[in-house]
């Protein structure tokens, strides 16, 4: 989602692969609805956005990019819930986590006495942001799968929140990071690359979500950026008849694709060319998402670290 940390892109991908939800990495962009003397910016699900901080006295996030923005905005004290899958910054775990950020416990999220419920937009979300309407409950629901989307997102929550001199602070911080990322690497060598983010059943990163664009920034090119979903199927022979140059992988991924025969025959594997990544870092679209960026270029082109800039959370 999101998001994502890795439990959520998990939960999101298996979704998509039994036709009921979203990847966790696609792109909707927020609708607009025109009247005769406004513009009504609605949010994924159509429900018309906060426009000011009217909503934000308790607030839920049932979605873990929500939260780590909240935090970083320094308005955590207006948090009275949040997934399970809510892990970042530490401080979240000081949090109550009500379930699921996906097909959410809705007695459980009442019970916090909400003002604002924020979700992620997926088609299994529908019912509990209907269920929380009924209850007169704001509810914001947004796909945050891509870069652009991460900075939308944390504007909205700005005016959301009335925290707008704090999320454009965040949004020039991340957006600074890749920026300078992207002109070191720029004219770099670059090599081709597969992100893979499930065994069983194999799933690769393609061009919809924001690990495909963390690749290009940092100097790589994604062996499946033809393929326009965030998470693909696919099969270990199509990777190795595409022939990356490196894997990019977790250090536990890692340890097991070296283990495993089947991944043998992809090239990458059987020499060992494996670029490690901290999930972390790369797990989710927020406010750490220059560090990641950083973090891969580094590792991806090791002789141009001197020159990539020094990875720091953006601070409000």
């Amino acid at each position: 989602m999101f998001f994502l940390h890795p439990k959520l892109i998990r939960a999101t991908a298996i979704c998509t692969l039994s036709a009921v939800a979203v990847c966790v990495i696609a792109c909707v962009p927020t609708s607009e609805r025109t009247t005769k003397s406004t513009v009504i910016a609605l949010d994924d699900f159509g429900a018309a956005l906060p426009t000011d901080a009217s909503f934000a006295a308790r607030v839920v996030s049932l979605n873990p990019t929500a939260t780590e923005i909240i935090f970083a905005m320094g308005a955590q004290r207006v948090l009275v819930g949040r997934s399970r899958w809510d892990l970042y910054p530490a401080a979240a775990s000081e949090i109550t986590a009500v379930g699921d950020g996906i097909n959410p416990n809705i007695e459980a999220v009442l019970a916090q006495h909400p003002t604002l419920v924020i979700l992620y937009a997926t088609a299994s979300n529908r019912a509990a942001a209907a269920a929380f309407a009924r209850a007169g409950v704001k509810t914001m629901t947004l796909r945050v799968d891509h870069i652009a989307q991460f900075v939308s997102f944390t504007q909205q929550l700005g005016v959301a929140l009335g925290q707008q001199s704090a999320a454009q602070a965040i949004t020039d911080s991340v957006q600074h990071t890749l920026a300078a990322v992207r002109a070191v690497t720029n004219g770099a060598h670059r090599r081709s690359a597969v992100w893979p983010v499930s065994r069983q059943p194999v799933l690769v990163i393609g061009r919809g979500s924001y690990m495909n664009e963390l690749l290009e920034i940092a100097g790589a090119r994604n062996v499946f950026d033809d393929m326009d979903a965030p998470s693909p199927p696919v099969n270990v022979e199509e990777i190795a008849n595409r022939d990356p140059d490196v894997v990019i992988a977790s250090q536990p991924m890692a340890d097991v694709l070296l283990q495993s025969a089947p991944w043998r025959v992809v090239n990458a594997v059987r020499m060992k060319r494996i670029i490690p990544h901290d999930p972390d870092l790369t797990g989710r679209p927020s406010v750490v998402l220059g560090m990641a960026a950083v973090r891969l270029a580094r590792a991806l082109h090791p002789e141009l670290a001197s020159r990539l800039p020094t990875s720091a959370t953006p601070k409000p």
